[in-house]
């Protein structure tokens, strides 16, 4: 394994992300939400139970993140927001602001 800090890896994990809300099933959930690099961008993903939802490659970070919320939504998940948790191995202690989605109609 490479001795890099992972904010300068090429590819792989560069933060991780909270995702709050409720599920399709009407009960509230909080998981961790992987942002990678990749060869083109970023991209985001989480699991949840036996769902694993994955975005495509962007530009920047938000906008891999706002992807995964919005497949999130397709499947039923509402009441969404999303904070960032870690910047390569730096914890930011829980100190960054929320974004909160608004539900599809």
């Amino acid at each position: 394994m490479s001795s890099l800090p992972l904010l300068f890896k090429k590819e792989g994990l560069v933060e991780k992300h909270q995702v709050e809300g409720v599920d399709p099933s009407d009960r509230y959930f909080n998981r961790a939400v992987l942002v990678n690099r990749t060869p083109s961008g970023y991209a985001a993903k989480t699991m949840y139970e036996a769902l694993t939802v994955e975005g495509h490659s962007h530009q920047t970070i938000g906008a891999a993140v706002r992807e995964l919320i919005n497949v999130m939504q397709g499947f039923g998940f509402s009441k969404l927001r999303t904070r960032p948790n870690f910047k390569g191995a730096k914890y930011l202690a829980e100190k960054e602001t929320w974004i909160e989605y608004q539900d599809q109609a």
